[in-house]
C-alpha cells in the first residue's frame, strides 16, 4: 500500500470521505479499521495517526457529516432576507445536500448504530444545532422558544421525507421537493403568531 495523499488535512479528509462510504454500506460493527484502511489506500497505523479507533472515526464522522448538513442548509437560506424564500431556499439546500450525499445521509440518519447511546447523542446534538441555526430564520411574532420548537418540527420533517426518499432509491428533483415541502411549512409558519 502506498500512501498517495501528502498533506495531513488532506488525509484526513479523504479518510473521513471513504469511512463514510465503507460504514454506510456494511455498517459500524462490520466495518474493520483494515477495510478502512484498504480502501483508502493507506496502512492501518497511518489511520491511527489521525484516529484512535475505529469510535472516534465514526464519531468524527457523524459530526462532520452533521456540520456539513447544517452548513449547506444555512449558507443557503442566507442568501435571501425575504422570509418565504429563506424557507425555500432552505428547503432545497437541505434536499440537495441529501441528494448529493446520500451515503452520509444513511449514515447519520439510517443507520442502526444510532441505538448506542454516544453515537445517538451525537446525533442529537446535529439536530438540535439544525434547529438552533434554523429559528432564526423563523420571522413570525411568537416567543423564541416556540421558535424553537417550530424549527425542530421543520428539521424532523424534511428528515423523514429524506428518510422516505433514500429508503424508496429513486432519483428526485431537490428543488421541486423542497419548494413543495417549503410552500407547506411557509402556509404553516403564516397560520401561528
Amino acid at each position: 500500500m502506498t500512501d498517495t495523499i501528502k498533506s495531513v488535512p488532506d488525509r484526513r479528509q479523504h479518510i473521513i470521505d471513504v469511512a463514510v462510504i465503507s460504514f454506510s454500506r456494511t455498517g459500524y460493527h462490520n466495518t474493520s479499521m483494515t477495510d478502512i484502511a484498504e480502501a483508502v489506500g493507506v496502512t492501518k497505523p497511518v489511520l491511527y495517526q489521525h484516529f484512535d479507533s475505529k469510535r472516534a472515526l465514526y464519531l468524527e464522522i457523524l459530526r462532520f457529516v452533521g456540520q456539513e448538513l447544517t452548513t449547506a442548509v444555512t449558507h443557503n437560506a442566507a442568501t435571501s432576507t425575504d422570509g418565504r424564500e429563506q424557507t425555500e431556499r432552505a428547503m432545497i439546500g437541505y434536499f440537495s445536500w441529501v441528494d448529493q450525499h446520500r451515503e452520509a445521509f444513511t449514515l447519520l440518519f439510517e443507520s442502526s448504530e444510532r441505538v448506542d447511546e454516544e453515537f445517538a447523542a451525537t446525533v442529537r446534538e446535529f439536530e438540535e444545532a439544525a434547529s438552533a441555526a434554523i429559528a432564526p430564520l423563523i420571522t413570525v411574532d411568537i416567543p423564541e422558544e416556540s421558535k424553537r420548537m417550530v424549527a425542530i418540527a421543520l428539521v424532523g420533517m424534511v428528515e423523514a421525507v429524506s428518510r422516505h426518499v433514500i429508503a424508496q432509491g429513486t432519483p428526485f428533483d431537490p428543488a421541486s421537493l423542497g419548494s413543495d415541502l417549503a410552500g407547506l411549512a411557509w402556509a404553516g409558519l403564516r397560520s401561528i403568531g
